[in-house]
């Protein structure tokens, strides 16, 4: 069974990024991502409104890892701490060795490389140093942008869920794609 150890936090370093623990100074950049309708297009949660609204998913994100349910990593350049992004494991099913791997990123920074970078470093860390079996990805089918990026890492399509998930007022489909370690 896996037993995952965030302490000490888990910073990983990549050519350009580094993925870093989310502070509570990085409240405004949160609350720029989250509150973005472009950004949010996809994700299919309620934006921020306010400030003090990404501060309370700081402290979601704190709850997560003290409870060994999830990590979340801010995707920074490493000259510059400006948070551009984020990427976590969730849904920690400690059982089945298997999480939920979830993501965003600014729209500036889209098309050049960075989410592959982040990705790339966050599913090395999960198999190698989580330990573990397969990640999942449950992906809104009309996010191309992020089933190409899944398809690029080897993610394979399990499941397409038709009106799964009621949001503002509508029955949406889900995508679920998955990646088992390689032996």
């Amino acid at each position: 069974m896996l037993v995952p150890d965030f302490n000490p936090y888990p910073t990983l370093i990549t050519e350009r990024l580094l993925l870093r623990r989310i502070e509570l100074s990085d409240a405004n950049d949160l609350f720029i991502l989250r509150s973005d309708e472009r950004m949010m297009k996809y994700l299919d949660r309620p934006r921020a409104k306010t400030k003090e609204d990404a501060e309370k998913l700081v402290q979601i994100f704190e709850d997560l890892l003290i409870k060994n349910e999830g990590i979340n990593w801010g995707i920074t350049l490493k000259d510059n701490s400006r948070l551009l992004g984020t990427i976590c494991f969730w849904k920690l099913q400690l059982e089945n060795e298997r999480s939920e791997i979830g993501y965003m990123l600014h729209s500036d920074f889209h098309r050049k490389g960075i989410m592959q970078e982040a990705i790339t470093a966050v599913l090395n860390y999960g198999f190698n140093e989580l330990k573990l079996h397969s990640v999942e990805a449950n992906v809104n089918p009309e996010n191309t942008a992020s089933i190409k990026l899944l398809e690029k890492n080897n993610f394979v399509r399990e499941a397409y869920f038709k009106e799964n998930y009621f949001y503002h007022g509508k029955f949406l489909d889900s995508a679920i794609y998955s990646l088992v370690k390689s032996k």
